[in-house]
């Protein structure tokens, strides 16, 4: 059998984005990797796209790059936010703050010491014996002294950037650069 030229079944819409299981895309298609093109030898794409995706809308428009990202079709959904077509967003990896953390507490570590208290002003100190069991009447009170000490908290996590990516399987788009002018009805 002789080598037959890789071309799409159909002709396609000029634009259409058509995905391959191949490591290329046929001919009369280009990968959609936000390079730019020339108007003037791409005018009818350019009519459709326009600077949708980049390019100076004087000399050069930019096809749409999906390189790392995820297609998403136009308009709001229930609870979602509007998108408009071309816009990009999204990251790869985000780092929390404290802000979107759910509510918690740690536990402090305490340090309890077995030698006798030497202040009456335990501030930074933990919990210590009294000098002499003392007992008095009234509300000043001896025996709550505390020794020179640390109390703290486990410092907790390391800053590292959460994976924000869904369970995704690489295949290439190609948008088409010849094809039939799609009309509106």
């Amino acid at each position: 059998m002789g080598s037959v030229p890789a071309v799409a079944q159909e002709t396609p819409f000029l634009g259409e984005i058509k995905m391959v299981g191949f490591t290329f895309c046929p001919r009369g298609y280009s990968d959609t990797n936000g390079q730019l093109l020339s108007i003037a030898q791409n005018s009818a794409l350019f009519s459709l796209l326009g600077t949708t995706y980049g390019g100076d809308g004087r000399t050069t428009f930019a096809l749409p790059n999906l390189q790392g990202r995820v297609p998403m079709h136009l308009g709001t959904g229930p609870g979602l936010t509007t998108r408009v077509q071309g816009q990009a967003f999204g990251s790869e990896t985000n780092t929390l703050t404290v802000n979107q953390m759910p509510a918690h507490n740690h536990s402090p570590r305490m340090n309890v010491s077995r030698v006798n208290a030497i202040s009456r002003n335990p501030i930074n100190s933990f919990i210590a014996r009294a000098a002499t069991n003392t007992y008095e009447e009234g509300s000043t009170l001896t025996g709550e002294q505390m020794a020179a000490g640390a109390i703290s908290s486990q410092t907790m996590g390391g800053s590292q950037a959460v994976n924000n990516i869904q369970p995704s399987l690489v295949i290439r788009y190609c948008i088409a650069l010849q094809g039939i002018f799609p009309s509106r009805n």
